[in-house]
């Protein structure tokens, strides 16, 4: 049986994804499903809120409801401080992880 390496690698990255995102302003449920969704991140809105629910949880970002023009009012999500200071954190280590990965993955040694 085949393991399923882009579901695992998006699983690893999605939640950085989504901090990412609100990093630029906040945004509703729809519009980050819509985003992660067309870049193949996330299935549908479904696998999103159990995302959001973890950051929640975790502190890294909070909810607050806002009138919309077009209906009902929407649930809005923003990153606190310290949900900024843990997407620093992955972009800190992100690029050096990556290029050691590309390295490795072309069978080249890694050197300091």
């Amino acid at each position: 049986m085949t393991a399923d390496v882009g579901a695992q690698l998006r699983k690893g990255v999605v939640e950085y994804c989504v901090l990412g995102l609100l990093s630029r302003e906040p945004m509703y449920g729809w519009q980050l499903s819509e985003t992660l969704t067309a870049a193949g991140m996330i299935a549908s809105i479904g696998t999103l809120y159990p995302v959001l629910g973890r950051l929640r949880e975790k502190g890294f970002v909070i909810s607050f409801d806002e009138a919309s023009d077009a209906g009902p009012v929407r649930k809005y999500y923003r990153l606190t401080a310290a949900g900024v200071e843990r997407l620093d954190a992955f972009r800190q280590q992100w690029a050096p992880f990556q290029n050691t990965v590309q390295h490795l993955i072309e069978g080249n040694p890694v050197h300091d």
